[in-house]
């Protein structure tokens, strides 16, 4: 399956085949992943963050906002050509967010760098696709399995927040992240004011400060 970038206007979106991935009109919940994941975790300095997919950099922008200057953040983008078209025709959009100093940028899976990790993050956030029933890769079942997500919890601190982006409610995704040991908030947020656009579903689920992994 091919992604296309398409633009209109000052506007763009990101389609697979004919289905909207992501698009500049829409944001909020994007920009929700990461500043309501700093208001759970509380301001301090250095943090350590992991952001898995690039999408249209809300997030990661969001992210830097939010952190200190000594904070760092490793940003996982498999695929090339959403790096290509954020530097490249989206560029005024990137704001020069991929080049803050804070940013480490690993074309690779998010899955490769959850793994490998032992208690190296305060947050890890997961915007990778379409939620924990993704349709664009078939290896991103892995982040959301029960082991996945143990894996995740491992790779997280004392504290630390899994927050996971998803575009509807899915089943048993709640009970799956208890069942990682993690405890789950579930949040809505919807696109748009008042009582306009959808509303997309965010987990922010926290691993225990004090039990042993």
């Amino acid at each position: 399956m091919e992604l296309r970038l398409v633009q209109r206007g000052d506007a763009f979106a990101i389609l697979l085949e004919d289905t909207a991935l992501m698009s500049t009109l829409v944001s909020a919940s994007e920009e929700a992943l990461a500043t309501m994941t700093a208001q759970r975790l509380g301001r301090s300095d250095a943090q350590q963050w992991l952001i898995g997919g690039y999408g249209m950099g809300y997030t990661l922008r969001a992210a830097l906002a939010e952190l200190s200057a000594d904070a760092s953040v490793t940003l996982a983008e498999i695929v090339p050509a959403i790096i290509e078209w954020a530097r490249g025709p989206m560029q005024a959009l990137t704001a020069g967010c991929l080049d803050d100093p804070r940013v480490m940028l690993v074309q690779d899976d998010v899955a490769m760098l959850i793994d490998a990790a032992r208690g190296a993050y305060d947050a890890i956030l997961l915007d990778v696709d379409n939620g924990p029933e993704g349709i664009t890769r078939l290896d991103n079942d892995h982040l959301y399995s029960t082991r996945g997500l143990k894996m995740a919890r491992r790779a997280l601190r004392p504290g630390g927040i899994l927050a996971v982006w998803s575009c509807q409610p899915f089943s048993g995704f709640t009970i799956r992240l208890r069942r990682a040991g993690f405890t789950v908030e579930m949040i809505s947020v919807r696109e748009g004011e008042g009582d306009l656009g959808a509303h997309h579903v965010i987990w922010f689920a926290q691993n225990p400060a004090d039990e042993a992994r």
